[in-house]
């Protein structure tokens, strides 16, 4: 009996002991990799760093009007924004420590352009932020990170920058690379690029030594490689199929009609890129006239009331946005940042002295070219206008009083001749950029007063988020002590704009 007990036990352990070892065997799925190939993350992390960033950019920098509901951002009326950037950036993070374990840099260098990319859109948005301290809840246990100044950041990002573009230059291929198709080349004219867009954006602060503005400028210009053409442009291209397409980071909206002080300036250039960008009002189509005549099309009043705007509309008056927008499923790329930035820039370092020795031919040049690049985009990529885009319409453009680079005989009229060049070029493209531009240099002039709120004042930064005044209040209080006497504000001069 006794060896009968026992004989049944160990049968029984040993049922125990296989059931235990199968259950194990189907908890390990294995389709649930312990590790994550860097290139996984390198495609949600670029496709959330290119993708479009909607209609508010277009409703503040005066090119689009709301007929659908009034918009924050075509009034002013905004206040807090929020972190949610950070998400991103948790991803990069991930994305260097897989590329540390598995061996592969290239990740972990573009890995540092696109920190340096996120983060500089949160300090522009805001002022000083969280960066050194930042993402180290799981490592090291810092909830509630303090805020670094921005006149810290951002030369941090530049050294950032700088480590992604020295490192790339020993890789020869990137794996799920969406955005280059791998070429490390084409990552390093990007990077360079950006990086005198930054320095660019820094243009009020070339005389502080430290910075030492210009200088920097000029090392990246004449000794790293930067874009060459249209086809160097850090773009997004979209696909037709789900969760792909160009419209679905926009919404529908055909509903949205231009902004008349857009539409105007256009017109006063006789710009043909004002037939790619939006459509003829009601009342030129019953007229019967054709796309290109220029007095097909208008907008509303941006500082208008919703209701009066949406009289404005409803009698005809109001060009919408062209549908190719919202229908066209792939329609053109979206741009981080394009080669006709580039040469914006360029032409504007030229004039401050910063290249070529202030020589206002070359700041021309570089001023023609972008303005064609500008025109050869839209050629490729809006094939029906094509037409209105040959090289016959690029150099009667050129010519128009308002364009001819020649007619700007001040430092201030070369300055708005380049930056109105460089706001129109950005439709829909590379997010607050426009916004950002006309922020630091005033140019174009946007229009205020009527229903507009914020007394009338274009707003210069967005509040804090409430969730740091709820989880991380000593820090982000201090923070807004620093910069702005402790009144948290959407018109408080950051460091940037100093």
């Amino acid at each position: 009996m006794k060896f009968l007990q026992k004989s049944i036990l160990l049968f029984l352990l040993a049922g125990t002991l296989f059931s235990c070892e199968k259950l194990q065997d189907i908890n390990d799925n294995p389709n649930n990799a312990p590790v994550t190939h860097p290139k996984l993350l390198l495609k949600d992390i670029a496709w959330n760093a290119f993708d479009g960033q909607g209609t508010g950019s277009m409703f503040a920098s005066r090119v689009m009007v709301s007929s659908d509901g009034a918009s924050n951002e075509q009034y002013y009326t905004w206040d807090r924004d929020n972190f949610d950037r950070y998400n991103q950036l948790r991803n990069i993070t991930k994305m260097m420590e897989e590329a540390d374990k598995q061996g592969t840099p290239e990740y972990t260098y573009l890995a540092h352009f696109f920190r340096a990319y996120q983060f500089y859109q949160l300090t522009r948005r805001f002022g000083d932020i969280p960066y050194s301290d930042a993402l180290k809840g799981e490592t090291d246990g810092v909830y509630a990170p303090k805020y670094d100044e921005q006149s810290k950041i951002i030369p941090a990002l530049l050294d950032e920058l700088k480590a992604a573009n020295e490192g790339l230059k020993s890789v020869t291929y990137i794996d799920g690379d969406i955005i280059y198709g791998g070429d490390p080349v084409k990552w390093r004219k990007l990077i360079n690029s950006f990086r005198l867009r930054i320095l660019m954006n820094l243009s009020n602060k070339a005389n502080d030594a430290t910075l030492d503005i210009p200088a920097r400028f000029r090392n990246i210009y004449q000794n790293e490689p930067l874009m060459e053409s249209i086809d160097d442009a850090g773009q997004l291209v979209y696909l037709d199929q789900k969760g792909s397409r160009y419209f679905e980071f926009l919404g529908k909206f055909g509903s949205v009609g231009m902004d008349s002080t857009f539409v105007q300036l256009l017109k006063d250039r006789q710009d043909p890129r004002l037939f790619v960008f939006c459509q003829p009002n009601p009342n030129a189509v019953s007229a019967g006239l054709p796309v290109n005549d220029f007095d097909a099309y208008g907008g509303a009043d941006p500082t208008l009331t919703f209701g009066a705007i949406s009289d404005e509309r409803n009698k005809g008056y109001v060009s919408m946005v062209n549908p190719r927008y919202f229908d066209d499923p792939v329609n053109e790329p979206h741009k981080l940042m394009g080669y006709e930035e580039l040469q914006f820039i360029l032409a504007e370092a030229t004039v401050r002295g910063w290249i070529e020795g202030g020589d206002l031919a070359k700041a021309k040049a570089f001023y023609n070219e972008g303005i064609k690049a500008s025109f050869l985009f839209y050629r490729k990529y809006a094939e029906k206008y094509a037409a209105y885009l040959g090289d016959d319409a690029i150099a009667e453009y050129l010519n128009q009083p308002m364009v001819n680079f020649d007619n700007a005989t001040t430092f201030d009229e070369r300055i708005r001749y380049i930056i109105t060049q460089k706001y129109i070029q950005f439709y829909f493209q590379t997010g607050w950029e426009q916004f950002y531009n006309h922020r630091r240099t005033g140019y174009p002039k946007f229009l205020t007063g009527g229903a507009v709120g914020n007394n009338g004042q274009v707003p210069v930064r967005w509040m804090y988020p409430e969730d740091e005044y709820n989880t991380n209040a000593a820090n982000v209080q201090d923070a807004v002590a620093r910069q702005f006497n402790g009144d948290d504000n959407i018109n408080g001069t950051m460091w940037l704009l100093k």
